[in-house]
């Protein structure tokens, strides 16, 4: 059974800019992860238009930044993965998870996730193509 990603960007608020959340399995990651006040990567760092997104999965291993807490990832760490693909699995793996782990909603530490990879590519896909949040940045 393969886990199921989505995507969304969250407008602009009073202190961010427009932001990527990640649901898996319709579970908010960056919530779960970095407690409420926290945030997500920015969605033009995430989801640029002059370059291949991070979000993609290849076959090397990378360390992909999820969400920081609202004291910032310098302050307490970043919620991030190693994202890698494997034929037509991506995995989400060796989570770090800001030190404040009391208050995070996640179990610790986190499970490893598997996506089925067009599902995976598909989601990323979607996210770049659909840029409505530029007008914001």
């Amino acid at each position: 059974m393969f886990d199921r990603l989505e995507i969304k960007v969250l407008p602009p608020g009073p202190r961010f800019r427009a932001q990527v959340r990640f649901w898996v399995n319709s579970e908010d990651v960056v919530e779960a992860a970095v407690g409420d006040g926290g945030r997500g990567p920015y969605a033009a760092d995430a989801l640029p238009a002059d370059r291949p997104s991070p979000l993609r999965a290849t076959g090397e291993a990378r360390r992909l930044e999820l969400g920081e807490p609202e004291c910032t990832g310098g302050c307490c760490g970043f919620a991030a993965v190693v994202v890698q693909r494997f034929g037509e699995i991506v995995q989400w793996s060796d989570w770090e998870v800001p030190w404040e782990v009391g208050r995070s909603a996640m179990p610790y530490p986190p499970p490893e996730l598997h996506f089925d990879a067009s599902q995976y590519d598909a989601e990323v896909a979607r996210a770049e193509a659909d840029p409505w949040w530029q007008v914001y940045s």
